[in-house]
């Protein structure tokens, strides 16, 4: 239909883009009057949408619309559905835990996520787990939190340290060492979900003021962006082994500690290499 948009607002299921879209399958044509439903926070101007809604309405194109748009909430529809069964059997298996020690901390994040479940997840995970917040842990959200405990549950002790987790993830480098010399360290391939969540979180990492934002970075100038997700992934593996497993309760440093953390190792490893070189 010449209609674009997709193009002009960023978000076409947003609040705008679902208001125009309702309106033009109720029958409105009128470019001015679709573009008077623009919420006042859309960064598209109200002519710029009027240009984008200029076009050729055929019926033809109308007709795929109506049933895509109608696709579209049948799936919110079982979605929702789906959130609904997950709030009762969270709700009921952390009922069957004692109440936490702890209490359950601040949460993280001012706003949820748009595709968040709208239940309350952090309250019965934190019960579920000892008085553990996950999402305490950067990048790691009360969904993420829920997907990672779905997959690899409460009980640590399945997995003797924090290695034997990683290596079940295969976020842990397989070395091939033939003769003495290392062949490969490249991780193996996997379909372990738990593993696709980290690795989603730590992308989600590269540009954060964070101690785990840091350490992508430097690693992503030395050995390249897919090999510095992985090695932040398995990082997250380590400090979420060391949560569940009541070894550690996580605080970010930042950025700048771990930079200067860096820095002090750098000085003391070139201090060792000199001393052995003979050199004061």
């Amino acid at each position: 239909m010449n209609v674009m948009l997709h193009v002009i607002v960023t978000d076409i299921t947003g609040e705008t883009g679902l208001k125009i879209v309702r309106h033009i399958l109720a029958g409105e044509r009128d470019p001015e009057r679709l573009a008077a439903h623009r919420n006042y926070r859309c960064h598209a101007s109200t002519a710029e949408i009027i240009a984008a809604l200029t076009g050729n309405y055929r019926a033809e194109h109308l007709l795929a619309l109506k049933q895509k748009f109608a696709a579209y909430e049948f799936l919110l529809q079982q979605i929702a559905e789906c959130a609904d069964q997950i709030e009762r059997l969270l709700t009921c298996l952390a009922a069957q835990q004692p109440p936490p020690a702890t209490p359950l901390p601040a949460t993280r994040r001012t706003r949820a996520a748009k595709h968040q479940p709208q239940f309350d997840i952090r309250g019965p995970l934190h019960r579920l787990t000892g008085g553990v917040d996950l999402s305490q842990i950067d990048n790691i959200g009360p969904q993420a939190a829920l997907q990672l405990i779905g997959e690899i549950g409460t009980d640590m002790a399945r997995w003797p340290s924090a290695k034997h987790f990683t290596s079940w993830l295969a976020l842990a480098p397989n070395n091939k060492i033939s003769g003495g010399r290392l062949l490969s360290s490249r991780t193996p391939p996997s379909v372990n979900r738990a593993a696709a969540i980290l690795r989603r979180c730590a992308m989600s990492l590269t540009r954060t003021s964070t101690a785990l934002g840091a350490f992508y970075r430097r690693l992503a100038a030395r050995v390249g962006k897919a090999k510095a997700i992985t090695a932040t992934a398995r990082k997250l593996a380590v400090i979420i082994y060391s949560v569940l497993s009541g070894q550690l309760v996580y605080n970010d440093p930042g950025a700048t500690t771990y930079h200067q953390l860096h820095r002090t190792r750098e000085l003391k490893s070139l201090r060792h290499r000199a001393r052995l070189l003979g050199s004061t």
